[in-house]
């Protein structure tokens, strides 16, 4: 909250008093987008999370200025309906080019909308300067608590101390109804520490004694994490005491001090062996600076031909077509409107194109939920700007708006329809102090065809396989799952391999779960297209916790059990009645 009344409203006041009001509401803007970007997280991988969608939304502005201002209404609707395409197939990569593709078309909606006499390349300057001032207050204010210490690393200490307090929640609940629940949150903690660490250095000594400690603290809850997964499949609750350690590793990581005293063992099983031998390597891991094998954080990079597969793949191209359909439909109409002189003294609509690309991000929730809640937001937002314009004194009284907005984003962002209401007044706010007319009910309109465009749109049947995005991750989890037990059946002695498998599997698969459980949540007609997804998500998640157990297994005492490989059995035959194929390795 403070980064956010910190950016917007003094970028927006600094351009007032330099006399560049327009430079000022763009950089303004780029803060805004940027502030609903910024996530709790550590520093080094906010430059990403920010940056990559910053570049985007630059060049999104220079190319919507440009083809403003030199096309007629017929190609600036093609272009910009071709760039639809293109951020739409992106979008499917990942988070960070999903909220790069948001960027890149709201800025082209907004350059070829907004009259100004700057060109492109000013704008995109402006833009980059907005976007790169909340970067910076990102990267240098400590997190409120933290004001002592290496506060640098405090993002990455808060995420590997809560993969720890993962783990002990997870061995609490071990034999109970919430076990399953608990392993994936462990399966997120360590996604999120994974993130949080994997990010470009931010200072000058890369091979710092305490990020190497970091380093090798995280490395040292793979094991951990991996044996209480094994408990957890067992389905045997655990002795109170097993759950101790974790937690005093936890309060290591959060306080950068030692271990103390941990547990007497408890190795009655092969399972609990493999846990106290991992909490005895943590332990001796904490009470030294111990180089990390870092190669091991580094999420399994995906190269220039994955990512054109991903992109040109069945989900890719369901997306993009949807996206290019609903934003090329909404700059169309918004042309059309302006060459009717609906729009009185705008020169042209950008408010359409800009909302319907809100309303077609299936990240954001559901379509109909999506629908709902950016009418109610923008309508609430609208009549509180109603209000604060009638109250506070005009440019001061706008600025200020700006501002409290701006502290209000992070707290928005938890509910679609706050940050809908929220955004609306603040780009209501920018724009009047750019010159343009008051404007809200116009605004409402705007949105509410777009929500009805967006609706037609998202229900039109398509050719192609639909529900495409949702089946092409089932798939990626299906290939990182047999790799991982191609590993461990295999007889590699090498953990450290077998661990990084690990986490690619269960990251796959948590990506393919969230997938399935939002395609569920949408309304029949869409659903229907996705119905048997969500049990194949179920089936690799007993594969893979089933591979977990075999590798712990296998470590202890050299051989399987019947019921490890009667288990593998039954999921790959399940899998594969549903038309997902996992070989299962000659061994077994």
């Amino acid at each position: 909250m403070l980064r956010g009344a910190l950016a917007a409203g003094p970028l927006l006041l600094a351009g007032v008093l330099a006399g560049r009001a327009s430079a000022g509401v763009l950089a303004a803007l780029a803060a805004v987008l940027a502030g609903i970007n910024d996530r709790p997280g550590s520093r080094r991988a906010a430059v990403q999370r920010l940056g990559v969608p910053a570049l985007a939304g630059a060049l999104g502005l220079a190319v919507g200025t440009y083809a403003g201002h030199l096309l007629g209404a017929v190609a600036l609707t093609l272009v910009l309906t071709g760039l639809g395409l293109v951020a739409g197939g992106v979008s499917v990569v990942g988070a960070v080019s999903s909220a790069a593709g948001t960027q890149l078309l709201v800025t082209a909606a907004v350059g070829a909308g907004l009259s100004t006499t700057d060109g492109g390349w000013q704008r995109a300057l402006a833009f980059l300067a907005g976007a790169g001032w909340l970067l910076l207050l990102r990267l240098t204010l400590p997190t409120s608590g933290v004001l002592a210490g290496e506060f640098r690393f405090d993002g990455e200490r808060a995420a590997i101390a809560d993969v720890y307090e993962a783990i002990a929640a997870l061995l609490d609940a071990v034999g109970g109804d919430h076990a399953t629940t608990r392993r994936a949150e462990l399966t997120a903690a360590l996604d999120h520490a994974q993130d949080a660490l994997g990010g470009p250095r931010l200072h000058r000594y890369a091979g710092s004694a305490a990020e190497r400690r970091l380093h090798a603290q995280y490395l040292a809850a793979l094991p951990l994490a991996e044996a209480a997964t094994a408990l957890c499949w067992v389905g045997e609750p655990v002795e109170a005491r097993a759950v101790l350690g974790p937690r005093r590793l936890a309060a290591a990581v959060r306080g950068d001090t030692g271990t103390g005293p941990l547990p007497a063992p408890y190795r009655s099983a092969p399972a609990l062996r493999a846990l106290d031998d991992a909490l005895l390597h943590a332990a001796g891991t904490f009470d030294r600076a111990q180089d990390a094998q870092q190669g091991l954080l580094a999420r399994r990079r995906r190269g220039i031909r994955d990512v054109l597969r991903t992109v040109l793949g069945s989900g890719g191209r369901e997306y993009g077509l949807r996206v290019a359909l609903c934003f090329g439909a909404g700059t169309g109409i918004a042309q059309a409107l302006h060459h009717t002189g609906w729009y009185g003294r705008h020169e042209h609509g950008y408010w359409l194109p800009v909302t319907v690309v809100f309303l077609v991000k299936p990240d954001l929730g559901p379509l109909a939920s999506r629908v709902l809640c950016r009418a109610a937001g923008t309508l609430l937002g609208a009549v509180a700007f109603a209000g604060c314009v009638a109250l506070l004194p005009r440019s001061p009284g706008l600025i200020m708006l700006v501002a409290v907005c701006g502290a209000l984003l992070p707290v928005a962002t938890r509910h679609f329809a706050a940050l809908t209401a929220v955004v609306t007044v603040l780009v209501l706010a920018l724009v009047m102090v750019g010159g343009e007319p008051q404007a809200f009910v116009s605004r409402i309109d705007e949105t509410l065809l777009a929500c009805v465009l967006v609706l037609v749109v998202g229900h039109l049947p398509i050719p192609g396989n639909r529900g495409g995005g949702v089946r092409a991750r089932l798939a990626t989890a299906g290939s990182a799952a047999h790799a991982y037990l191609a590993h461990v059946l295999g007889g590699s002695s090498d953990r450290a391999e077998r661990w990084a498998l690990r986490r690619e599997a269960y990251r796959t698969l948590a990506v393919a779960r969230g997938a399935t459980a939002l395609a569920a949540a949408e309304l029949p007609a869409l659903a229907r297209h996705t119905e048997g997804t969500g049990a194949v998500a179920d089936i690799l998640e007993r594969l893979v916790d089933t591979t977990t157990a075999c590798a712990v297994h296998l470590d202890d005492t050299g051989r399987l059990t019947p019921d490890h490989v009667k288990q593998l059995h039954e999921a790959l035959e399940e899998l594969d009645d549903r038309g997902i194929r996992v070989p299962l390795p000659g061994a077994v």
